[in-house]
């Protein structure tokens, strides 16, 4: 029986996608014996400044990847979106990407069922520089507020009306069965609010292990694999983090083409969105980058 730990966040999401990790290794190989190990990470303790005033979310990320580093646990799970995309491929490796879940933002609401409801003055809490840059375009007299904490805190504060809306991946609520904590819920099309890269795919990180990493490899999702890639492929290229103001979404079409579709802020505040359609795969994400660059 050989003995896996997965280095992990503590709170009920970053519990719930670890522990979800745990049963699918588990279907693979019943007689793996699997453990969680918290971990509490320097984006955990500072909670009062936005995320991108104090190095975005790669701040969620060192201190698991230091338990892999010290031999401590053999796996992390990572909401890719909040994954970098410069890691350290020497002492890690990203060996699954598994099945995305809804990639869409959703608008949480005791008040306004859609974006559209909402009348100018309107307080939106996000944390996100995408999701407020996507908001203002939408409509530039709604208020944005910072909004900190997990999901609970989050909703917390909605009902206590220190905002009028939220706005949350629907990933997560999905996978906290929360779409029904608030009055309203209401996925936002990507048309309006393009998501995060990568988001609703969990990135499986795991030290070095030949045997861990061909266990693990078994949970990747091609089809994610190579939307995920496309997208992690065009902010890297642009040089952009995870707290960039940045939206890129690739979905695989029906007749094999790959649309994408992306919105940029650039430093002079002009937004610049495009889209693309191809049939190749390999490249296209920094292929995309060059139509963003002066």
């Amino acid at each position: 029986m050989k003995k896996i730990v997965i280095a992990t966040r503590g709170s009920k999401l970053a519990l719930w996608q670890s522990e979800h990790i745990k049963e699918e290794l588990l279907k693979i190989n019943p007689n793996l014996d699997i453990h969680l190990k918290i971990v509490i990470t320097k984006g955990d303790k500072i909670l009062d400044k936005p995320l991108a005033d104090i190095g975005g979310k790669g701040l969620f990320i060192k201190e698991v990847e230091d338990e892999l580093l010290n031999g401590n646990a053999q796996i992390a799970v990572h909401s890719l979106k909040d994954f970098a995309v410069e890691f350290d491929e020497k002492h890690f490796c990203l060996a699954a990407i598994t099945k995305r879940e809804d990639v869409r933002d959703t608008l949480l609401s005791q008040k306004y069922e859609t974006l559209s409801d909402l009348p100018d003055g309107t307080v939106v809490g996000t944390s996100s520089v995408r999701r407020a840059m996507q908001l203002k375009a939408f409509n530039p007299n709604l208020v944005i507020k910072d909004l900190r904490g997990n999901v609970d805190t989050r909703i917390r504060k909605l009902k206590e009306n220190q905002y009028d809306v939220i706005i949350l991946a629907r990933a997560g609520l999905k996978r906290l069965d929360l779409l029904n904590s608030v009055k309203y819920a209401t996925a936002i099309d990507t048309d309006i609010m393009i998501p995060a890269m990568a988001q609703g795919a969990l990135g499986i990180e795991t030290n070095k292990d030949p045997e861990i990493i061909e266990l693990v490899s078994k949970l990747d999702d091609k089809a994610t694999r190579i939307c995920t890639t496309i997208e992690r492929d065009f902010v890297r290229d642009l040089g952009l983090g995870c707290h960039a103001p940045v939206g890129i979404k690739a979905k695989i079409q029906e007749d094999g083409t790959i649309r994408v579709k992306a919105i940029l802020e650039k430093a002079n505040g002009e937004l610049v969105k495009k889209e693309i359609v191809s049939d190749e795969f390999d490249g296209l994400g920094i292929k995309f980058a060059q139509e963003f660059k002066d």
